[in-house]
């Protein structure tokens, strides 16, 4: 059987209702894995039921992470926070980083994993940099550079130095999380990729916009996937 592949969801409070853009599934299943969509529950016991089932994680984008999580208050321009899934995804990621089982954070998933790992983030990139990184163009068009660390894992795994990206962010990562190393950056410095050893790849951009004609971006999935099947079989 396939590897199962977990993919995290936003939530609406005032709808009630759980939300993911299908491009998460279609990049699941083009990279050979079959998705399966993770609502946020606030049962811990229910959480390590969906960690014992999956053999691979993503943790999706969407909202800003509650600073409460890396202690600090709220800045001014903070923006909406969901905090039914801020407690799902910070316990599914701390059994992801004390476990064995393969993970990709994407955007707010860079974050997330970054976070339950002690770490902190900037809340708002204002003052912190000049680069637009919200970018106001299509979601499937890339809008800035990013560098890859070539020793790294993650520079083995994309097989290239630098690429353009697409990117729909207004937080970033400040201190990083124990045990993390920051692989990719943008031009002013932000870190936009880190990895924990193979395992855990988390990416500040959206591959699964650009598409899985995209080298790179099939190489993220299709890294997940293979190690997912490979601690499967084992």
């Amino acid at each position: 059987m396939l590897p199962l592949i977990g993919i995290t969801c936003g939530w609406e409070e005032e709808k009630q209702w759980h939300k993911l853009h299908h491009e998460y599934v279609c990049a699941v299943k083009k990279a050979g894995g079959i998705p399966f969509l993770l609502p946020s529950i606030a049962k811990r016991e229910l959480i390590t039921v969906y960690y014992r089932q999956m053999d691979g994680f993503v943790f999706s984008g969407g909202s800003d992470l509650d600073p409460f999580y890396y202690d600090e208050e709220p800045h001014r321009d903070l923006a909406e926070i969901a905090p039914r899934r801020d407690f799902f995804e910070i316990e599914l990621a701390k059994l992801v980083l004390s476990g064995d089982k393969p993970a990709v954070g994407i955007c707010r998933g860079l974050q997330l994993f970054n976070v339950a790992a002690g770490g902190t983030l900037h809340q708002d990139l204002k003052g912190v940099t000049e680069l637009k990184h919200n970018q106001e163009a299509p979601r499937w068009h890339p809008t800035h550079q990013v560098w890859i660390e070539s020793e790294s894992e993650f520079g083995q795994i994309v097989g290239q130095k630098s690429f353009a990206v697409t990117s729909f962010h207004h937080q970033g990562i400040n201190k990083l999380g124990k045990g993390f190393r920051a692989v990719a950056r943008s031009k002013d410095n932000l870190i936009e990729a880190i990895e924990m050893g193979k395992r855990i790849i988390a990416v500040q951009w959206h591959p699964e916009c650009l598409g899985m004609e995209n080298g790179v971006s099939l190489a993220i999935f299709k890294h997940l996937v293979d190690y997912a099947e490979g601690v499967k079989g084992g």
